[in-house]
């Protein structure tokens, strides 16, 4: 009765709490998707282009064991002494790298899109153990993409994909099989003509009939000289693709429609992958984003302290009349504050996190801040390092003090 009173006496007084929201943000779990499909399917392309739109940290295999020789870690080094003398990264060394890379401070800040997981390997732990796995991660998938496509486009698509060993990218047989291209090339530009009006359909012929002449009388050989140095890699024969997309049925698809069964339905967005690859996202990207989970970040970055209020004050409104606003932490670096010393940020630090500034001290405190930063905003930060120093004779229990000192105020002794 009271607070209702209270609120009756105050119709105008906002009842949401800026700083509980800020809070229920922080400790929100971040988008954490899985892709599953056969092989072929797309999963790789997807994933990338899903990562992206939720601005999600993307994660598989080939891509994690690169990026460990890229950084030059442990692992890195390791997989870069076993392929420069020619073996393969061992199942076990992939796991490991794939489990870090799901348990690090960038996945706990934006999320990640894991695909390629669980392996059609065995080596080191079988199918079941994998699900297994990802069932007791400790940031779990909330959604789940399971791409659907007959076995016999898979094949097909599979046994037509040709790799270019320079760039290690991959094309489909839509993109260098000439008689392909030429069709389909064909059958868009007599969907044009028939939009056109028959006097300019007649004009724009005769000038694309003579473009493409000379262009082949000049250069004959110039589209197939760009696709000679593509190669057909070995498992991508159409017998090989059969054999794999076999073992997915029989090894992997029984334990995965048991675990997808157990799962809430509504969080199961099943994708037709019998489209092309970068299509399967424009047409089903609306369904990846939970609408409250949703949520944007930005960083600005000043060099001059002069433009910095100016800058911001104009930069990406989150709404009209509403401006960039200067945080509790006011110009103390919270990264600093937050490892126990008081040093203030500078401007040419500055980063803007949920409409708020804040001044980062250096360029390492900046790459912290942006790599996760809920560890230096959630409670009870901003608090100042408070230092005591407990002295006395030998054997009056100062070990003690400290210890219990330590123990309520969460200090280091």
């Amino acid at each position: 009765m009271a607070l209702q009173e209270e609120k009756q006496a105050q119709p105008f007084t906002d009842i949401f709490d800026e700083d509980e929201a800020e809070k229920f943000f922080l400790l929100s779990k971040p988008n954490c998707l899985i892709v599953f499909g056969k092989p072929g399917s797309g999963k790789k392309t997807l994933a990338r282009r899903v990562a992206w739109r939720l601005n999600s940290v993307f994660i598989e295999a080939s891509e994690v064991i690169q990026t460990n020789i890229q950084q030059r870690t442990e692992y890195g080094l390791k997989c870069e002494e076993l392929l420069c003398q020619g073996q393969s990264v061992p199942e076990e060394l992939v796991t490991e790298m794939l489990l870090q890379r799901i348990e690090s401070l960038e996945v706990a800040h934006f999320g990640y899109v894991l695909t390629g997981f669980p392996s059609l390997l065995e080596q080191y732990m079988t199918i079941p153990q994998q699900i297994e796995k990802i069932k007791n991660l400790k940031l779990k998938p909330d959604i789940v993409i399971n791409i659907k496509c007959p076995d016999y486009e898979l094949c097909q698509r599979i046994s037509g994909q040709r790799l270019n060993p320079y760039s290690g990218e991959m094309y489909q047989r839509s993109q260098w099989d000439p008689n392909v291209t030429d069709k389909r090339k064909k059958g868009q530009d007599e969907e044009e003509e028939e939009e056109e009006d028959e006097g300019q359909k007649e004009e724009e012929d005769e000038e694309v009939n003579i473009a493409n002449f000379q262009t082949t009388a000049e250069h004959p050989h110039k589209k197939s000289e760009s696709f000679n140095q593509l190669v057909h890699r070995p498992e991508d024969f159409l017998e090989n693709a059969e054999k794999r997309i076999g073992i997915y049925k029989d090894i992997v698809l029984p334990p995965l429609q048991e675990w997808l069964a157990v799962q809430d339905c509504r969080y199961i967005i099943e994708v037709d992958g019998s489209q092309q690859p970068d299509d399967v996202f424009e047409s089903n990207k609306k369904a990846y984003v939970p609408s409250d989970k949703n949520y944007t970040c930005s960083y600005c970055y000043f060099n001059k302290q002069d433009e910095l209020f100016r800058a911001l004050s104009s930069y990406k409104l989150i709404a009209p009349r509403y401006r960039w606003r200067r945080s509790r932490w006011g110009q103390v670096c919270p990264v600093a504050l937050k490892e126990g010393d008081i040093v203030m940020g500078n401007p040419e630090f500055a980063v803007s996190f949920l409409g708020k500034m804040y001044l980062l001290s250096s360029q390492e405190a900046l790459n912290k801040f942006m790599l996760n930063p809920r560890p230096y905003l959630l409670p009870p930060m901003p608090v100042s390092p408070c230092k005591v120093f407990v002295f006395g004779p030998p054997f009056s229990g100062r070990t003690t003090v400290s210890n219990v000192i330590a123990h309520n105020y969460k200090g280091k002794v």
